[in-house]
């Protein structure tokens, strides 16, 4: 209830708002609806197993929760990139913040993150319905993953797993190394910043590059290893579905 709330709060201030228009406000207002309908495909699956003694999901349903967490999950992503990269035209060229970031530009950058996430999301799905069950049907987790229903089928999965390591994996390392450069290269440009001035710039970067670590961090033990699981994983799930969401607003 606090994530969505906090979400939708910033959701419709900045719609509502005609002080909030700079592209940053832009940008988080879709990191905001993102975070709002990832945090929508796990919790309240979560909650209502975690209340009830029979704990089943359909096929169909699960299928679709694969679909629409990475879909939200890689939006989320891209659009952490477009934030920094946001903050890196706003303190490093600053004189050409409004030629660059103009709403056009924010427009397709935005629609270009919808389209990347589509088409993840597509993959994943595909290589889901892949999958051929015929023995156990206990999912080891609180929410369909490509991960825990390799251990359901019954057939090779090391091809598999290898294509969604180089999906997930590879989305989330280089995502992860194109944001940490982003603020290095902002750090290091600082230095020629008054005490205010790298103050003010420090203030907007602090929060978001801690919400970056928090959310790939676990991403990366997740998704760049191979097709195993660990008892551990559903603890480490937790800090990007739902501590993650709940932290952003």
């Amino acid at each position: 209830l606090a994530t969505l709330l906090g979400n939708f709060l910033i959701v419709v201030t900045i719609k509502t708002s005609r002080t909030l228009g700079n592209p940053m406000y832009f940008f988080l207002f879709y990191l905001s609806f993102a975070d709002a309908c990832f945090s929508t495909m796990t919790a309240p699956r979560l909650i209502v197993d975690a209340l009830s003694q029979k704990k089943s999901i359909s096929y169909n349903e699960c299928v679709t929760q694969v679909f629409a967490a990475h879909f939200f999950r890689c939006l989320e992503i891209f659009v952490l990139i477009l934030v920094a990269f946001d903050r890196y035209v706003a303190i490093c060229k600053p004189l050409r913040y409004t030629t660059i970031m103009s709403r056009h530009v924010c427009s397709v950058l935005v629609i270009l993150s919808w389209v990347g996430s589509c088409i993840h999301s597509l993959a994943q799905l595909f290589l889901a319905l892949r999958f051929p069950f015929c023995g156990p049907s206990v999912i080891d987790h609180y929410f369909c993953d490509l991960q825990p229903l390799l251990k359901l089928a019954c057939m090779d999965t090391y091809v598999i797993n290898l294509l969604g390591v180089s999906n997930s994996g590879a989305i989330c390392m280089v995502s992860f190394i194109i944001l940490f450069i982003s603020y290095v290269v902002i750090l290091f440009s600082l230095r020629n910043y008054s005490v205010e001035g790298r103050r003010k710039a420090l203030s907007t970067c602090t929060s978001h590059f801690i919400v970056v670590v928090l959310f790939f961090g676990p991403c990366i033990f997740i998704y760049t290893r191979p097709a195993t699981t660990f008892p551990v994983d559903k603890m480490v799930a937790v800090f990007y579905t739902i501590g993650t969401p709940l932290l952003n607003p």
